[in-house]
Order: structure tokens, then C-alpha cells, then sequence
């Protein structure tokens, strides 16, 4: 289906990230381009791309959205990737053990278009050709999104996946009234660098305090502990607070053992 309108490609160009965290082949990050230009998305972060970038089978597979791949930005870890943003969406088909807000695409689009209207930066985050994302990785994420597949084949490959977020996102912007008068009383939280920060910075002090037992149940209870942050849409003010409660609390500890 052609129908390419040079001169209005960049009038549609703006809202959330999208985040492809260690994709594989360049015609699938090509084809994420393709779709997210379908619908007027413009910013593509790739994790860690196996093949590395610039790709030219990702500009073949793009289709003409070459604007979308030529501003690509690569980054070695999740963790920068995100640093930036104050919301973030991770999307996955399996059940996950996480205690998260789960949303479908649609719903969720509309609430990246009133945390848009508002100002907020977020990102949409998709895992692996292969196997998604993991744990770790959904922990670092407000909120869930699934699509509402069949159960029986429920695999989408990651250029559809984006397709439909984006396409949900571009509906959003039809002039819903509902959206056109939201007023976002929401907070804004503090960009996600500060939060990561915070979590190491609170994990490293409680196994400092042995607090992580038994060992083997330590990723697990530090995950719990770092999606209670994460939980919290903290402010940046209030990250710096917390972070002196625990520098205080250490200090006090060491005065203890000297």
C-alpha cells in the first residue's frame, strides 16, 4: 500500500520514544521505522543492537522512513537509554510475577497522549525478537502493556508490535473530547536517571546491611524493593530527600561499627 507524502512527513512527528531494547536483525529495526512513520512516531532508541549502526539492511526494510532510522540513537544499557524520560511502558505477550499496572494499547495510548499533552517524556519499550524482555528490565517500567491476541498463537513479531502502539497512539490524537479537556492534575515524576540512581543507591546500602537473605533469594527481593520505587512517580526533590534518609542512615551505621 503506497501513499507517501514527502512534503507532510515531518508535520506528524512527535510523542513517545520507542525503545527497542538488543534487537536483532536490521530488517526488523527497519520495518519498526516503516511503522512508526505510519503513524506519525519519529523517535527510535535501540539498545545494544546485535548487528550493530548504522545497519543497511534496517534502511532497506525502512521503506522511505529513512528520517526515522537516520535519527536513531544507540545506547549500551536500558538504564541510559531511559535516563531521560519520566514514563515508561514495557511490552510483553507472558504473564510476569511483577506487581505492575497491566493496561491494552489502547488504554494505554490514551494515557501516553494526556502525559504528552502534559509535558512528560515517556518511552515505550519493546524486548527481543527471540524472547522480549526480562525481569530486570520490566522492573525499570511504570506500567504493562498486552495485546489482546489469541491465546493459542499469541506471537507478534516486534515490527507489528510497534505498529500497533503506534497506531493506537495516532488514533488518540482524533479529537477524543474526553482527551481535548483533560487537565493532567497527575505529578510529574523526576526523570529516570534520578530513580536509578536512587535504587542503586538504596540496594548497595542494604546489602552493605546484610538485609538481601538468604542469598539466593536476593535478585528477587531486590527487584521487589526497586518496583516499590518505581511505584512511588517519585519527584526529583523527593529522590534527593531519600537519598540523604539512607547517606544519614549509613553514616550512622559506620559510627556503630567504629
Amino acid at each position: 500500500m503506497s501513499g507517501t507524502d514527502l512534503k507532510n512527513r515531518t508535520l506528524i512527528a512527535e510523542g513517545p520514544a520507542i525503545i527497542l531494547c538488543e534487537p536483532q536483525l536490521g530488517e526488523n529495526i527497519g520495518m519498526v521505522a516503516r511503522a512508526m512513520a505510519n503513524f506519525g512516531l519519529a523517535e527510535l532508541r535501540l539498545v545494544s543492537p546485535r548487528d550493530g549502526w548504522p545497519n543497511a539492511w534496517a534502511t532497506k526494510a525502512a521503506s522511505g522512513a529513512i528520517h526515522v532510522v537516520e535519527a536513531a540513537t544507540v545506547f549500551d544499557s536500558l538504564e541510559t537509554a531511559i535516563a531521560d524520560l519520566s514514563f515508561v511502558l514495557a511490552t510483553t505477550a507472558r504473564p510476569r510475577d511483577i506487581v505492575k499496572p497491566v493496561r491494552g494499547p489502547e488504554e494505554a495510548a490514551r494515557d501516553l497522549r494526556r502525559r504528552f499533552a502534559a509535558g512528560e517524556r515517556s518511552g515505550i519499550l519493546f524486548g527481543r525478537e527471540r524472547w522480549g524482555l526480562n525481569n530486570d528490565e520490566i522492573i525499570l517500567a511504570d506500567e504493562i502493556v498486552t495485546f489482546p491476541v489469541n491465546p493459542a498463537f499469541a506471537s507478534l513479531n516486534i515490527a507489528q508490535a510497534v505498529l500497533l502502539m503506534s497506531y493506537e497512539w495516532m488514533k488518540t490524537a482524533e479529537g477524543d473530547p474526553a482527551l481535548d479537556a483533560f487537565v493532567n492534575s497527575e505529578r510529574i515524576a523526576a526523570e529516570r536517571h534520578h530513580l536509578v540512581g536512587l535504587m542503586d543507591h538504596v540496594e548497595q546500602s542494604l546489602d552493605e546491611a546484610g538485609y538481601f537473605f538468604p542469598p539466593e533469594r536476593r535478585d528477587r527481593m531486590a527487584q521487589t524493593v526497586r518496583n516499590i520505587f518505581v511505584h512511588m512517580k517519585l519527584q526529583e526533590a523527593e529522590i534527593q530527600t531519600l537519598r540523604g534518609v539512607v547517606a544519614a542512615l549509613e553514616g550512622r551505621r559506620r559510627k556503630r561499627k567504629s
